[in-house]
């Protein structure tokens, strides 16, 4: 009988391969990265990793080997594809994994949005020593659509400003004291309507692809920051550009994109008062390190027969809340 074949997809290291050998001695350990990703999914018994090239999972699912993917992204889309939601295979995510520099960053575009950052910065470029007016992040109405491993840590670390929190989730469970509502999708419209800093930080999932548009940016209060630390197709681009040309967002910042990079023409580049970071927010030089911690610890469980941590309802696109960990 051949032995499990483990194929990566992420940017380890020997340390690394090391660490999740110890815990799969017998294992076969391939790092495919993106350069062969495609080649030698068909044959993994479990993969790790996040493909950002076309893979082949039409031919993955009949080979009928593969039992268990493991994301080594937050995100699903890139796997979560029709043949693979209505096959066997076992997804997990990393939700969770890089909450704290996700947030973090999120804190960050929301504190460049309402000290005026990107204004004082051209004006230094200008030469320029004019005071302007800024805005407080403290005591402001906050926002969170999508309230898992990100949007729980964002509500974290927003409690030292005092923000009064509403959050929307799938899930609208275990509510933290520090948030003021936590209610189901349906009731969005609440929510938007009352906040001055809107967090987009959701999964990519057919019901939220494109759930912010000219009719959900309409309903936010003029002046709203909107900041998206999710995904790019949350927004609508031209829905967003407008309503920053019109006035009605007092500004935005997104660390993602529908299309990744925009194309040169993209009305992204030009849209008043607009932050773009090239989707950097879970980047840490701790990243690969707490990828590898999580997967092997989900190994274990895996080999063991244990439950797993964060097990993806496929076809809803995100883990059940028994299941998170972080």
């Amino acid at each position: 009988m051949s032995s499990t074949r483990i194929v990566l997809c992420y940017p380890v290291e020997a340390h690394h391969i090391a660490a999740i050998q110890a815990v799969a001695p017998h294992a076969e350990i391939v790092d495919a990265g993106q350069e062969h990703v495609a080649e030698q999914l068909p044959t993994a018994d479990i993969f790790c990793g996040h493909p950002k090239v076309p893979v082949p999972w039409d031919q993955v699912v009949k080979a009928g080997r593969l039992q268990w993917i493991q994301s080594s992204a937050a995100g699903l889309d890139h796997c979560l594809v029709p043949v693979v939601v209505e096959s066997p295979i076992t997804v997990t995510s990393a939700s969770g994994v890089l909450a704290d520099q996700v947030a973090e960053h999120a804190l960050g575009l929301a504190i460049a949005c309402t000290r005026r950052l990107p204004l004082f910065l051209a004006q230094q470029h200008a030469r320029e020593f004019v005071r302007r007016p800024t805005r407080d992040l403290t005591g402001a109405t906050v926002g969170i659509i999508g309230f898992g491993g990100v949007g729980r840590r964002i509500a974290e670390v927003l409690r030292p400003f005092r923000c009064r929190i509403l959050a929307t989730d799938y899930y609208p469970v275990d509510k933290p004291t520090h948030v003021e509502q936590l209610l189901p999708p349906e009731n969005i419209d609440a929510v938007l309507s009352e906040v001055d800093v809107l967090f987009l930080s959701a999964p990519l999932t057919p019901h939220t692809d494109r759930m912010i548009d000219a009719a959900a940016l309409a309903k936010l209060r003029p002046s709203t920051i909107l900041i998206n630390v999710a995904r790019g197709r949350l927004v609508v681009t031209e829905a967003l550009v407008a309503a920053l040309e019109q006035g009605h967002l007092d500004c935005a910042a997104v660390d993602v994109t529908a299309e990744e990079p925009p194309h040169a023409e993209s009305p992204l580049w030009t849209a008043p008062r607009l932050i773009i970071t090239p989707h950097v927010a879970g980047q840490s030089k701790h990243r690969i390190d707490a990828m590898t911690d999580f997967f092997c610890n989900n190994l274990r469980r895996y080999l063991q027969g244990d439950s797993l941590v964060n097990l993806v309802d496929k076809r809803l696109g995100f883990p059940e809340p028994r299941t998170r960990g972080r």
